[in-house]
This record gives structure tokens, C-alpha cells and sequence, in this order.
């Protein structure tokens, strides 16, 4: 055999799959797969013959094999430039879906924003340079990952699938509120189901409550002194005891490990086995808490009428105030920007700082004592009960009412979920408002009535649809669709944490612990720069105090009074003042009587005559020296 022949063989072989080459496949089976194999490439054997002697010479080729060849070339281009028009409408679409999903996460980031952001449209601020070369780059690097970090929270919702659903009704005669329980159990899974639930405490009832931030854990607090902790959703009892003290409030600290206690005379705090781990004497007969948890902070008011602050994890009071209406019986803190709101017994709430002695801003809210305050998560809007029977909300950007709601009797407890939604506990009654805090609803969305009982303390359960109350029978669980946050954050509160997640989420809350000091009405001010120089600085500050005396001068505010005639009483201490603040006063006039004084004195003294050393006598230098001529 030719070495032509081993490489015709070699090269058919191969084209049919090396069947020959193994050696060790059948004869049938490989003779059926050859005979398709050829029918399959009869059609092809002229454009790629199989071997080097089956390929036809350049004279043996025909025109007409020519024009099927050029044929076959425009049909493989037309197909080409289909597939190319269709790949870059692909491409178009692509980027129209790109640009459409960069769009949306733009317009997402505004609210991860800081600090002082432009608006849509508007240009960007000019950057802050700063004298050192060396805190520049810093800065820029500071700002490039606030950036990145912003637009990484806003590509995170995207991974966010849930969504909240409301309870809708059908036609325009129903109405969701008439939707009793039962009737809501039987179209709930056996999960949810289980949520609706009465917890019969009468002996030492009232009852007051809290639920942890993931909502995972409740703390109930009966007013003749029953103390418990439990895992509700799985319906295990943490801790259960009795204080034999009369107990007004309770409240979580950082998480379901401390709990403080606000008894008849102090308040104390809890680990979750129940073991009484401080006593807080600071806090003197308490009747309301709250917790900072980025401060680690707990505020209390009572009896006293003080307002007290005590950092829990080095004991010492940071701030204790005393705003000089009586006793108060209502505390709240404002989840946005930690500023603890208090109600008085005549109307006005206050809005207090640890570091500041006067409250940061008063309002008028009722004309009787303020009864209940719930404030919603964004700090934008705060609900309050009078005794006048009128339940407001109030826009706290602005210190305005927006809506006023009126229930038959005062509420005693009140509570804004996660997603709007407006609680109100008054009598034997919890009513739920949709919308109300944006707009003014004419009917409630979802309410229950619990016979010869009285409401004491509502809360919505975080990150679930679900609303407690505590009355003087015990405790009550209700499902509210559309109350609570779908998407939980796991570095925020995870209502599904081990043990494991718990402890490290702790050691990093200790780290990231914030000073009193952070705590303002507008938590944005931390980080900002002041270009000027100091020069700069104080001399916009004379020109200031300029203005306001030109301006107060303009007013009449620093007329020229006549002296009047000094009467009785006129060593007062308000009499004293005001001689002095006249003598620190120079106008023309004073200023030319002091002339006139001095005028005087010089010619009193030329008129003086003049002694001779002979008519002093022995004692002349003590005569001079009275006079005053030595």
C-alpha cells in the first residue's frame, strides 16, 4: 500500500468517527452508522470531499459550479447580516433594560443619602478643599466610598422579592374593619393562624409589654408585680416571676438578654433568667422607659418629674433634667435621630438632648394632659391622646398638626407600625387607621372590641402583621395584613439569628456606640465641614452682633430714659439692675453730662486760693495733703 492510500485511509477513518482505528466495535452497528453518515453527507461531498483523491482539479471545476458557489456566498451573507441586525436590536435592548434598572437604583440611593444632597436635576455641590494637602485625598477616598456604599444599598433591594399586602374589600357597600378574626383565620395558613391568640392573666392585670427589634422576643409586665419572657412564635417561656412591687413599664435594652424594669420605687434591671442584676436609685418612682440603642442609653421619667438618662454599660448618668411641669407619664424615643419626646399634664410635649439643659423644642399639643405619643421610624410624623378626647398627628419637621381624629373615649396607648399604620387603644377597643398619617381617613381600616376589659398598651410586632395589646385581662394577639416590613436587613435585626449571630452583633453595637453628644433634632450635622477660616468666622460674627444692635436700636430698645426720682424701694434687686444696665449705657446724653461734671471740677479748682507757706504753720503738710495740692 501507497503512503497515498495509508493517508486517504487514515483521513476516512477519522471522518467516521475512528471506528476502524479502536477496532473493537461491531461490524453491524458500525455498518448502519457509516450508511447514514453518508446519506447525511451526500450533499456535501462536492464543497468538503472526505479525502485528497476525492477533491477535483482547478480545471475540473464548472461554472456552473462557480455561480452555485457564488449562491451560496450571498445566502450565507444575507443570513450573516440578519443574525448581525438581530444580535444589535439584542444589544439595544439590553441597554434600554440596563439604563431603565440604573435609573431605578439612582433614584432608589436619595434615601441612603447623608447629610446635605441635592435634588433631582439640580447640580451637585461644589466639594470642600481644605488647606492640608495630606486630608484631601482622605477626604475625596471618604466620599468615593460613601458612594459605592450608597449605590450598594440601593442594588440590595433589588434581591428584596416580598412585598406588602393590605386587606382590600370587594365592593363599595363592604368594609374592612367589619372583617372579624375568625373570618381572617380561615383564609391564613396554619403559621399565621397560630398568631391570633388571647392569653388569660386576670389576677395580675393590667398588663404592659414590648417586643425586641426583630421581633422575635416579648417582655410582659403586670401591673401587681407578674414579670415574663417568652419566644412567642415558638410559644417558649424564657423567664416568669413576681417582684411583689407594682410595676408601671417595661422595655428591652440592646436585646433579649437585659431587660429594665420600672417598679414602684426604682427601676431595676433583668437578665433573662430573671435574675435582678442592677438597681438604678437614680431613677425614683418610674413610670415610663425608653432605650437608645446606638447610645445604649436608658431614659426614664417619673413621680419627680424628672427626666433621667443612664448609660447601661458603664452605669454613670449622662443627663438629668427637670422641665418644671409635675409628674410625667409619657416618654417615647424618636427612632430617626434618638431625641426622647415627653408628654405634660398641661399639653405641651417637649423634646430633650442628654447634653442640653433646655428641651430642644416645646409644642402645644392638647389642652388637657397628653395621654399616649407614638412616633413613626423615619421621625417625619408623631401621633398623640389628650384627655380633650382628640387623638393628632404632627408633621415634626415643621412643628404643625396635619389630621385630628377623634375617638369616644381618651386612648391610653398608641403605637405607628413599620408601614403607617395608626394603632389607638382606648376603652375595650383597638382601632387601626390606614393611610393616617399622610392623609385624613374617613373610617378605620381594622378594629376589635374585647368585652369588660380595658386596653392599657399596644404594640406592633416588627417585621410581621401582627398587633399585641395588653388589657386588664391579660394579652391579646390580633393579625393586621400589611402592618409590618416584608424584608428584614440581617446586620440590622434578624428575627432568625442564632446564638452565634447574637453575640457578634452585640461586640459590634458596643463598638459602634455613639457619644451623647450625636443626639440633635437633625442627626445629619455629624461630618460636616466648615470652610472658613477662623478670621472669617469671627469677623461674620461681629458683623452679626452689629446688625442685631442696629436692629435692636431701631426697635427702641435703647431709648434715652429719664433718671427718675429715687423713691422707696429703690435698692430693689430689679432696681439695681436696671441703674446699671442705664450707667453701661453711653449716649449724648450722659456723655455730656459727664462733660459738664468735669467742666465743673476744673473751675472749683481755679477757684481755689492758694495758701502761703507762711500762714500753713507747723501742720502745713497735712493741710495739703487733705486738700490734695501735694
Amino acid at each position: 500500500m501507497s503512503a497515498t492510500d495509508k493517508l486517504s485511509l487514515r483521513m476516512h477513518t477519522e471522518a467516521e468517527g475512528g471506528s476502524f482505528a479502536k477496532g473493537n466495535v461491531s461490524h453491524t452497528a458500525g455498518q448502519a452508522d457509516n450508511d447514514q453518515a453518508d446519506n447525511a453527507d451526500d450533499s456535501d461531498n462536492e464543497r468538503a470531499p472526505r479525502t485528497l483523491r476525492d477533491a477535483p482539479a482547478k480545471s475540473d471545476r464548472t461554472p456552473t459550479a462557480k455561480k452555485s458557489n457564488r449562491r451560496d456566498s450571498k445566502k450565507r451573507t444575507k443570513s450573516s447580516n440578519k443574525d448581525a441586525d438581530h444580535s444589535s436590536s439584542n444589544k439595544k435592548a439590553k441597554k434600554r433594560e440596563l439604563d431603565a434598572i440604573e435609573k431605578e437604583i439612582l433614584a432608589k440611593s436619595e434615601k441612603y443619602q447623608r447629610g446635605l444632597k441635592p435634588t433631582m436635576g439640580e447640580d451637585k455641590p461644589a466639594a470642600i478643599k481644605v488647606r492640608s494637602k495630606k486630608a484631601q485625598p482622605k477626604i475625596e477616598h471618604e466620599k468615593r466610598r460613601r458612594e459605592i456604599a450608597i449605590l450598594d444599598a440601593a442594588r440590595s433591594e433589588m434581591l428584596l422579592t416580598e412585598q406588602a399586602g393590605y386587606l382590600e374589600a370587594e365592593g363599595e357597600m363592604e368594609r374592612t374593619y367589619k372583617v372579624t378574626q375568625d373570618q381572617l383565620a380561615d383564609s391564613l395558613d396554619i403559621n399565621s393562624r397560630a398568631k391570633i391568640f388571647d392569653l388569660k392573666l386576670g389576677e395580675f392585670g393590667p398588663y404592659v409589654m414590648d417586643y425586641t427589634t426583630n421581633g422575635r422576643h416579648l417582655l410582659l409586665g403586670g401591673r401587681k408585680g407578674h414579670l415574663a419572657t417568652m419566644d412567642w412564635r415558638n410559644g417558649r417561656l424564657g423567664a416568669e416571676f413576681h417582684v411583689r412591687e407594682t410595676i408601671r413599664d417595661v422595655c428591652w435594652l440592646h436585646n433579649e438578654n437585659l431587660f429594665a424594669v420600672a417598679q414602684k420605687k426604682y427601676a431595676y434591671i433583668y437578665d433573662h433568667s430573671g435574675a435582678e442584676v442592677h438597681c438604678l436609685q437614680k431613677h425614683v418612682e418610674p413610670t415610663a422607659l425608653g432605650f437608645l440603642p446606638f447610645h445604649f442609653l436608658l431614659a426614664s421619667t417619673g413621680m419627680t418629674g424628672r427626666l433621667m438618662y443612664q448609660d447601661v454599660t458603664e452605669g454613670r448618668i449622662i443627663g438629668e433634667h427637670k422641665p418644671g411641669y409635675g409628674p410625667n407619664h409619657v416618654l417615647k424615643v424618636n427612632p430617626y435621630n434618638a431625641v426622647v419626646h415627653m408628654g405634660h399634664g398641661n399639653g405641651i410635649v417637649t423634646m430633650w438632648s442628654p447634653r442640653q439643659s433646655q428641651p430642644l423644642a416645646k409644642m402645644l399639643c392638647h389642652k388637657g394632659p397628653v395621654q399616649a405619643m407614638a412616633i413613626d421610624r423615619s421621625g417625619t410624623y408623631m401621633a398623640t391622646s389628650g384627655l380633650d378626647g382628640s387623638l393628632k398627628v404632627w408633621d415634626i419637621r415643621n412643628f404643625k398638626a396635619l389630621h385630628e381624629y377623634s375617638t369616644m373615649r381618651p386612648a391610653q396607648s398608641l403605637d405607628i407600625s413599620q408601614r403607617g399604620l395608626l394603632a389607638a387603644g382606648w376603652g375595650a377597643n383597638v382601632t387601626v387607621w390606614k393611610d393616617a398619617l399622610v392623609t385624613k381617613v374617613d373610617a378605620p381600616y381594622m378594629k376589635r372590641l374585647l368585652p369588660s376589659t380595658t386596653v392599657s398598651d399596644v404594640r406592633f410586632v416588627p417585621y410581621d402583621d401582627v398587633l399585641g395589646y395588653g388589657h386588664s385581662s391579660g394579652l391579646s394577639s390580633i393579625v393586621i395584613p400589611g402592618a409590618g416590613e416584608p424584608n428584614f436587613d440581617a446586620y440590622v435585626a434578624n428575627p432568625f439569628e442564632t446564638t452565634k449571630q447574637r453575640q457578634e452583633a452585640e461586640v459590634k453595637q458596643l463598638l459602634d456606640k455613639l457619644a451623647p453628644e450625636t443626639i440633635q433634632l437633625d442627626p445629619t450635622f455629624i461630618g460636616r465641614l466648615d470652610p472658613r477660616s477662623r478670621d472669617q468666622r469671627q469677623l461674620e460674627l461681629l458683623e452679626s452682633k452689629r446688625e442685631q444692635y442696629a436692629k435692636d436700636k431701631a426697635d427702641g430698645k435703647y431709648l434715652d430714659n429719664e433718671v427718675k426720682n429715687k423713691m422707696k424701694g429703690r435698692n430693689s434687686t430689679a432696681k439695681r439692675f436696671a441703674r446699671k444696665r442705664l450707667n453701661n449705657i453711653m449716649d449724648l446724653k450722659k456723655l455730656n453730662e459727664i462733660e459738664n461734671a468735669e467742666k465743673k471740677k476744673l473751675e472749683s479748682e481755679a477757684k481755689r486760693r492758694n495758701i502761703p507757706e507762711s500762714e500753713k504753720g507747723a501742720l502745713g503738710r497735712f493741710y495739703d495733703e487733705k486738700r490734695g495740692t501735694a
